[in-house]
């Protein structure tokens, strides 16, 4: 699998291996990006714009690791549902209902999701979304 195919393709299946090194170029870009912006180096809406730009290739790298876990794609909107609920405002619930619903909730869904996706082998052999999982070629 090439690069391109990797981070804009939907079709095919990738291996932990792979999603890691995604995972981590994203979590270290953001640090790198919301660094330089709480420096005014950059704008904040300039590292917004850079984060808009790095959802297609998330939801690519995941969608394909959903798809050697054998599951759809259309897990992945788990994500957007925990951050919607993270993002939402829940005061107006009573008693302990805003930090259950707007801060437990959300963070068990990714956690539970980045365990299965990062922790657990895929399929072993062809499922409906394709033959065997591919490696990424990096050069």
């Amino acid at each position: 699998m090439t690069i391109q195919q990797w981070l804009f393709s939907f079709k095919g299946r990738i291996g932990r291996r792979d999603f890691w090194i995604w995972m981590g170029a994203w979590i270290a870009g953001m640090l790198l990006l919301f660094s330089l912006a709480d420096t005014a180096l950059l704008s904040s809406q300039m590292a917004a714009f850079a984060l808009v730009c790095l959802l297609w290739p998330t939801a690519s790298v995941i969608v394909k690791r959903l798809h050697d876990r054998g599951r759809s794609g259309l897990w992945a909107l788990l994500f957007i549902l925990a951050w919607m609920m993270l993002a939402g405002n829940w005061s107006m619930l009573p008693s302990v209902l805003p930090w259950l619903v707007g801060r437990f909730v959300p963070t068990l869904i990714f956690v539970m999701m980045i365990i299965d996706l990062g922790a657990f082998v895929g399929t072993q052999s062809e499922n409906k979304y394709g033959k065997e999982t591919q490696d990424v070629k990096y050069s």
